[in-house]
């Protein structure tokens, strides 16, 4: 069975500080093909297509496109400001091994 990404409260006031909702925009997390273990991430703003699976919160959006879905289900998707920087996460349970950088996963 696959289960909807979870957005915590973290990637939602983050969306909210920078204002993306009031710039028609919601945060894209899309799976792409490449990196260093076979798939990598997509994190940006982007405008929803009719078809993206939409996750809300107030006026805040994170959006995922059906072919990123089921590489997505039951992720968790944050919002981390650490030392090494500020920067959106997602951790997944579909991954077998990822890289260091964060980004770029293999199943």
């Amino acid at each position: 069975m696959q289960l909807p990404p979870k957005v915590t409260q973290r990637a939602f006031d983050r969306l909210a500080e920078i204002g993306a909702a009031s710039e028609g925009q919601a945060l894209r997390v899309a799976v792409e093909g490449g990196g260093c273990s076979g798939f990598q991430y997509e994190i940006k703003l982007d405008a929803p297509a009719s078809d993206d699976l939409v996750i809300a919160e107030g006026e805040e959006k994170v959006i995922v496109d059906p072919v990123s879905l089921p590489f997505l289900s039951g992720a968790v998707i944050d919002f981390t400001d650490e030392l090494i920087g500020a920067r959106f996460t997602i951790d997944n349970p579909n991954a077998t091994s990822s890289c260091g950088c964060g980004t770029s996963f293999s199943m």
